[in-house]
């Protein structure tokens, strides 16, 4: 049974795999449109490429860096030997899911704004074939990653379960390293473009978005690439493979005792996955539309495409859990259920709060009357009203899961339990991706209809992508923040069952005991640790957040500079320096992404070597609570300040170049580096913080201050 089980996961990845080169194909067979069209997106493309390669030679530094650390610690026996090697796999995987995402989204821009040409429908075929290739190479070189490990492990080196999940957890480490450098360097690159941009163009200059004429139109463009795709692809790697290997872990230590049990525990999360990638196959079929605009019409198409394949998952669980985990078991399908439920719940919170379809973001639109200052304050009271839904949703997710999981009487089986709730959470993350990646695609696609001067019914269009890709991003982070949040809890307490086996292995008996009431909050250890994890989200978004106000103050000064300094530019009669924006954006972001990224792997390592095992779980759950509510917060008022300024621009509140319009820009503007850069990149922070505690575990348990 056992070779049938990863034959069934090694088919699902090739299935994803083999899906995305056939839409990649579909993708390309679409002409390109006018030669305007074409050299402006090989401007595009070429940008992204140069950006991604000198990100991923200092990435690459970093590997080989810690490649070395965890290879000692493997030499000295805190680690086994596989481990920095399934490390390395992982943020290789992680990165090369951007860079495909990102590859087919540049080849995909003009391809949209010329299908465009020909109406909506074929448009939105086009930007949806497009993030359908970024989908599915995310699942599929994910579960080709974990069955390439698994096989290994279980069938070369003949490894036991507990071996097993101990050294493929580390490739997490490794994917979510991978993906806050994507994240936090390809969020600043296209937020420091996006606001200078903005600011310079549309609210001094008075010029339309994605006018030629702005040198920084092409830094912007680039950014939706570098950012909204290649830092989203692996970001979205990292989660799913999060997920999948924490459940795996939870599953081993919830059976422990009973070999079988626990490889059947293992396989349940990895064929899930595998089903869920030909649920999601089915669904993409359904998205399709008409010719009308309207953003509920669109939102419809999309939905039913990722409803579909939510209900076919549903139904293929509950044989799954039945006949793999046994009669005795069955329950647990309801915790799968609940993260599906869950998914999509958040989904639609997300959707109104951001969606100009609703009251929320009508709302915030209306605050432009009165000047900016009211649509900033309204915007983010509107982020921090929105939290409200999802951590409920959240908080009964966790108990249904735990509790029919069997908690109540065994703590290992609920807390398994809760992993699978993840899992069902992201199961459909191949076209629940598509349509989050199809939004950058459709941007792109509308600045370049703007830069080539088609038809304006041309740019109508591509706006009314471009405007549901906003709601579609900010429906996709809530629900990757959400299973973020579940996955973190997973990961918790895999940290402590791992506590748990370092401290047997050592000798030492007050590892070897823990449990998980042993973290109680009057432990001072554990208080501290929690006020430190609930300050870090907050300190990695100051520090992200500052990134890009200084990047971007550096393209302000350079647009302005352009602007007063090139004769006939503004005439339309000179052409501005592109590649001198692109430039400065490049080489802020690369700066600026390595101190967020380095604190969120030193300090797990510093507060395990003083607070000892007991301050990091504090710090653990303290850093996913606040962590949790403040992703859903940026990302909510950011992506309805963005949809509150598509609104004004549709004709209300005065529409384009009005009063009402500038205020929304600014607003806008503030709301860019929170939906793009430091929203999304906590969610990551959070579960790479617990990737690393797990990894240094053996060091904090043989080497901490003893207090």
């Amino acid at each position: 049974m056992e070779i049938y089980l990863v034959i069934a996961i090694f088919v699902g990845a090739l299935l994803a795999l083999a899906f995305a080169v056939i839409m990649a194909k579909r993708v390309l067979s679409f002409d390109e449109g006018t030669d305007r069209m074409k050299k402006i997106s090989a401007s595009i493309r070429s940008g992204a490429n140069a950006y991604l390669k000198r990100q991923y030679t200092i990435v690459l530094i970093f590997f080989a860096v810690m490649f070395v650390i965890l290879g000692v610690m493997a030499i000295i026996g805190l680690l086994t030997p596989y481990v920095p090697f399934a490390f390395i796999t992982g943020g290789f995987f992680s990165g090369l899911s951007g860079f495909v995402g990102m590859k087919i989204a540049t080849a995909a821009n003009a391809r949209t704004a010329n299908a465009c040409r020909t109406g909506l429908n074929k448009g939105l075929r086009v930007a949806f074939s497009a993030g359908s290739v970024m989908g599915f190479t995310v699942v599929g070189l994910g579960l080709l990653d974990i069955s390439i490990w698994f096989t290994l492990l279980k069938f070369v080196f003949k490894l036991d379960a507990a071996g097993i999940t101990s050294a493929m957890l580390t490739f997490g480490m490794g994917a979510s390293s991978m993906a806050l450098f994507a994240r936090v360097g390809g969020g600043i690159f296209t937020k420091a473009a996006d606001v200078g941009a903005d600011l310079v163009g549309k609210v001094e200059a008075g010029i339309p978005e994605d006018d030629p004429r702005n040198p920084a139109v092409i830094a912007d463009n680039v950014g939706d690439n570098v950012g909204d795709v290649a830092g989203m692809g692996a970001d979205l790697y990292e989660s799913y493979v999060g997920s999948v290997i924490s459940c795996a872990a939870l599953g081993v230590a919830a059976f422990s005792g009973n070999s079988d049990m626990q490889f059947k525990a293992m396989a349940i999360p990895m064929i899930m996955a595998a089903l869920g990638i030909l649920c999601s196959v089915i669904g993409t079929f359904f998205v399709r539309t008409g010719e009308k605009t309207e953003q509920k019409l669109l939102l419809k198409a999309l939905s039913r495409g990722t409803n579909l394949s939510a209900i076919l998952i549903a139904v293929a669980a509950f044989p799954l859990i039945y006949f793999i985990l046994g009669a005795e078991n069955w329950k647990m399908y309801f915790a799968v259920i609940s993260g599906l439920i869950s998914g999509v719940l958040i989904g639609k919170s997300t959707e109104y709060f951001t969606s100009d379809t609703y009251k929320p973001t009508k709302k915030l639109a209306s605050k432009s009357e009165t000047g900016s200052a009211t649509i900033i304050i309204g915007g983010l009271g509107l982020g921090m009203l929105s939290t409200a839904i999802p951590i409920v949703i959240v908080g009964i997710a966790v108990l249904i899961s735990f509790f029919v999981s069997g908690g109540g009487a065994n703590a290992q089986m609920g807390l398994y339990g809760i992993a699978l709730a993840a899992v069902g959470m992201l199961s459909t993350l191949g076209i629940t991706l598509a349509t989050d990646a199809y939004g950058p695609v459709a941007d792109n696609a509308g600045g370049i209809a703007e830069m080539s001067g088609l038809e304006p019914e041309v740019r109508q269009r591509t706006d009314a992508l471009d405007s549901l890709g906003n709601t579609t991003a900010a429906t996709g982070k809530g629900f990757a923040i959400g299973s973020a949040a579940l996955t973190a809890l997973a990961l918790i307490a895999s940290y402590i069952e791992k506590i748990k086996e370092v401290g047997a292995a050592s000798g030492i008996e007050e590892a070897a005991n823990v449990n998980f009431q042993s973290f109680s909050v009057m432990n001072p250890l554990v208080l501290i640790g929690l006020f430190i994890g609930a300050c870090l989200p907050f300190v990695f978004a100051a520090l992200t957040m500052d990134a890009v106000g200084r990047a971007a103050q550096s393209v302000v000064i350079e647009v302005r500079r352009q602007f007063k300094n090139i004769k006939g530019l503004m005439q339309g009669k000179a052409d501005p320096d592109y590649a001198k924006c692109v430039d400065m954006c490049s080489r802020s972001s690369l700066k600026e992404m390595i101190l967020p990224t380095i604190i969120a792997i030193v300090v797990p390592v510093v507060v395990g070597l003083v607070l000892g095992f007991y301050g990091v779980v504090g710090m653990l759950a303290g850093a996913t609570a606040s962590g949790f509510l403040m992703a859903i917060f940026m990302s909510n008022s950011g992506g309805a300040w963005d949809n509150a300024k598509k609104y004004i621009e549709a004709g209300n509140h005065g529409g384009k170049g009005s009063e009402q319009h500038k205020a929304a820009v600014v607003g806008d503007t503030v709301g860019d580096p929170f939906k793009d850069t430091s929203g999304p990149s906590i969610n990551i922070l959070i579960k790479l913080l617990s990737m690393v505690s797990i990894v240094f575990a053996a060091l904090v348990v043989n080497c901490h201050i003893n207090f």
